[in-house]
């Protein structure tokens, strides 16, 4: 195809995506998010990220994004276009070295102890990966510390200046989506502050997602793969490695972790047909032979898969860069899973072993404890994530120092699921925690949350997002009904009046089953479960409605009296971030 057409069909693309006129319609009191984008918006970082999120993907979006998912060509030299407005050529992006990381499961951590690795050995990093928990600035890092709101402000106003003013008179776009647009910034961040490395992480696909406009990355990853975003990857597991190895490019090594035989397979394919040497990580057992075990800073034994593909990346490229001490080979055992090469087996540095032990990475099986409450956070939503989710969930528990029979514990689900996934199979996951209460409640920290330009979506209403909390109530308790005698108890209906206007849809315990809830925020749920004890949480008074049901009150008095109360939040980033962010107010800062 000639670069002219590729042009033209790439502005058709963006003319179909977004037609000329196109607005964000707020309407009525319940949506998420009443006040648009200022009209001369002002220099602070609330306006930068109020006027971003005016650039939010739409449905139509999405739809578009659908029915053109075969023409890649066509995406990417849409991205390329945005990129020469900002500036920028795709030949500037071959000066950055990148790590490009791909994966369903686990993609987050593996670029999180990657640039901790690296960042060791002395080297400036950058770092840009998605979603962000708490702010929107979290998602571009320089030497692991999100770039500040000053730094966020300064970028986004000069990329979209620059955008308008290269806007053709005959477009109809002038602005890329909301994730085309941060990449970019990202891109423009990494050269100025010419960090020596940037690690980035695939958004949701892999061959047609923006990042993939990276032609010469140094080397390739791909963590755990998993069904996930079937609209948009496909509905199997190969169609969904199909995608994620698109990432792959010619002569550049690639690296992936034990895969089902289905996946490892189209990874394999992948990379043969355009000659990238492509290489399965051995196990940190393998690493560790004779040596002391390895210490993570992520909890959770699926974080050493994640660890596995990060040494195997950071090695691979400090000897690309001829950097000294990359860790001394050691005689490997041959690989039982035939179908790829096995990555070199070696002793870690000290500066491998330092970084890994050092990882930070918030909302990724982190522990919180504060007072009687321990908060455990994972933003797990994948059945593959959750399953690791729940091991990781009862491991800790089996830790715990030992309450006497006499002492009692309150074990609580915070959960919130987005998007197309299928809550079912995720919630039936958590069912062997044995929680006493599941709570469900929307990704916003408060029923408004216009004044936080980060919690702002003008993607749904809070009509719909509750309704979806509704439905996973009700899914959770046809799981009780099928683990019990339906002959036991029949569900009871709301009570006469209704329910409280703060508190939707509640059930009356029962001897068998576990009473559920749902809340209109994560402040309100935070709230009830917390029922004051938590010493660090500041949220505003109850509602006085917030205790109207029984479930409520008499719940409200089992969490005040227990001397342990442990809460598992998960299901979805966004929902673990609004929890930090309430739990821990320095993160907005």
């Amino acid at each position: 195809m000639s670069r002219a057409r590729s042009h033209r069909r790439a502005g058709l693309f963006l003319a179909a995506v977004f037609p000329r006129g196109v607005t964000t319609r707020v309407t009525g009191r319940r949506e998420l998010s009443a006040r648009p984008a200022p009209q001369e918006p002002g220099m602070e970082y609330q306006d930068a990220v109020r006027t971003l999120n005016s650039l939010q993907t739409n449905a139509s979006y999405l739809a578009e994004v659908k029915r053109r998912r075969g023409d890649l060509q066509t995406q990417l030299e849409t991205m390329k276009l945005y990129l020469a407005r900002s500036g920028l050529q795709v030949e500037d992006l071959d000066q950055l070295n990148i790590i490009h990381v791909t994966g369903t499961k686990g993609k987050g951590s593996t670029c999180a102890f990657t640039e901790r690795i690296l960042r060791n050995y002395g080297l400036k990093t950058g770092f840009f990966s998605s979603p962000h928990l708490v702010q929107v600035r979290e998602r571009i890092r320089i030497n692991g510390q999100p770039i500040s709101p000053e730094h966020f402000t300064k970028h986004f106003w000069r990329l979209y200046h620059r955008l308008e003013e290269t806007k053709d008179s005959s477009s109809c776009v002038s602005m890329p989506a909301y994730f085309r647009f941060l990449t970019l910034m990202a891109f423009h961040v990494f050269l100025q502050e010419k960090v020596d490395l940037a690690v980035v992480e695939v958004g949701i696909g892999g061959a047609y997602d923006c990042t993939n406009i990276i032609r010469k990355p140094v080397v390739c990853g791909v963590s755990s793969l998993g069904i996930d975003h079937t609209s948009l990857l496909g509905d199997t597991m190969e169609k969904i490695a199909w995608q994620k190895g698109g990432i792959f490019k010619h002569g550049v090594p690639a690296f992936t972790v034990p895969q089902p035989d289905g996946p490892l397979a189209v990874l394999r394919e992948r990379a043969e047909q355009i000659s990238c040497p492509l290489y399965l990580c051995p196990p940190l057992e393998a690493l560790e032979e004779g040596e002391p075990p390895l210490t993570l800073g992520l909890e959770g034994e699926h974080q050493r898969a994640n660890a596995a593909l990060a040494l195997q990346l950071a090695r691979c490229w400090l000897q690309r860069k001829d950097h000294q001490g990359i860790g001394e080979l050691k005689a490997s055992r041959p690989s039982l899973l035939c179908q790829l090469p096995l990555a070199p087996v070696f002793q870690p540095t000290s500066h491998m072993r330092h970084g890994l032990r050092d990882t930070e990475w918030p909302g990724r099986t982190q522990t919180l404890r504060r007072g009687p409450l321990t908060w455990y956070l994972d933003g797990a939503h994948t059945s593959s994530s959750v399953q690791a989710c729940v091991r990781w969930f009862r491991q800790a528990l089996h830790r715990r120092p030992k309450s006497g029979p006499e002492v009692p514990e309150v074990r609580v689900l915070l959960f919130n699921s987005t998007g197309d996934r299928d809550p079912a199979p995720l919630l039936k996951l958590l069912r062997p925690c044995q929680f006493d209460y599941a709570v469900f409640c929307p990704n916003l920290t408060e029923v408004s949350s216009t004044d936080n330009a980060d919690q702002q979506n003008f993607m749904v209403t809070l009509d719909q997002v509750l309704l979806r909390c509704l439905e996973h109530q009700q899914h959770w308790s046809r799981l009780d009904e099928e683990a019990a005698s339906p002959d036991l108890w029949s569900t009871p209906g709301p009570e006469a009046g209704g329910p409280a206007s703060l508190l939707l849809a509640p059930r009356l315990p029962h001897a068998h089953g576990t009473s559920s809830l749902v809340f209109s925020c994560i402040s309100h749920a935070l709230q009830w479960i917390s029922q004051g004890r938590d010493p660090d949480l500041q949220t505003p008074s109850s509602p006085r409605d917030l205790l109207a049901h029984p479930v409520a009150s008499s719940g409200a008095s089992v969490l005040r009296e227990a001397a342990a109360v442990h809460v598992l939040v998960t299901g979805s980033l966004h929902l673990v971030g609004g929890v930090l962010k309430l739990l821990d107010p320095s993160l907005s800062q």
